[in-house]
């Protein structure tokens, strides 16, 4: 059983929007804490507390964790913050870590299970054809979607790592609105 709830849980758990929530938190109605990264958590007692003086039905079953994962390979630490931060702070709270070479990339693939990498293929160690076939050539990995980002690929190129098993493949600097419309649609919420 989850004890901390995100905002986003929180309002599926209550049956409300994220806002009313928040709206909630700041009037002092539920009491809620900020991780390092600046993100409320909100503590099971203290939700259901509220909610059975507000009168809001608690829900019987558990709730599954509906949050879809992402991984973010990339070397450059600013690009990486920028893209995690973003994407933390999108609409539909997602799981999002990260890795800085193709060790730890690895690592992560296999024990945090991304449904969504976004994976920087110009990195010292790492052959983005390879990382893609990978992905996609394991049982376990195949339905792990692959967002290729590059600052140095042409056409051509782009076209060899689709045929590796990527989904879609972007130049860098890529507008944050685009990336995150791009997850978003590849994880199926657009």
């Amino acid at each position: 059983m989850d004890d901390t709830f995100t905002v986003f849980k929180a309002s599926k758990h209550c049956k409300v929007s994220s806002k009313t929530i928040i709206n909630w938190i700041e009037a002092g109605h539920i009491n809620a804490y900020k991780t390092v990264g600046g993100h409320r958590r909100i503590k099971r007692p203290d939700l259901e507390e509220f909610m059975k003086k507000q009168g809001i039905p608690i829900p019987n079953e558990e709730m599954k964790d509906e949050r879809k994962r992402i991984l973010v390979v990339d070397d450059d630490p600013i690009i990486v913050e920028t893209i995690v931060q973003a994407l933390e702070e999108d609409e539909y709270d997602y799981d999002v870590i990260s890795a800085s070479d193709g060790f730890e990339a690895g690592l992560q693939v296999n024990h945090f299970h991304p449904h969504l990498m976004i994976l920087d293929i110009m990195m010292p160690d790492i052959k983005g054809n390879e990382v893609c076939r990978k992905v996609k050539s394991n049982e376990l990995t195949r339905d792990t979607k692959i967002i290729v980002l590059s600052a140095y690929l042409d056409e051509e190129k782009f076209k060899e790592m689709k045929a590796h098993g990527a989904d879609v493949c972007f130049s860098k600097p890529l507008p944050l609105p685009q990336l995150k419309e791009e997850v978003a649609r590849l994880l199926e919420f657009k």
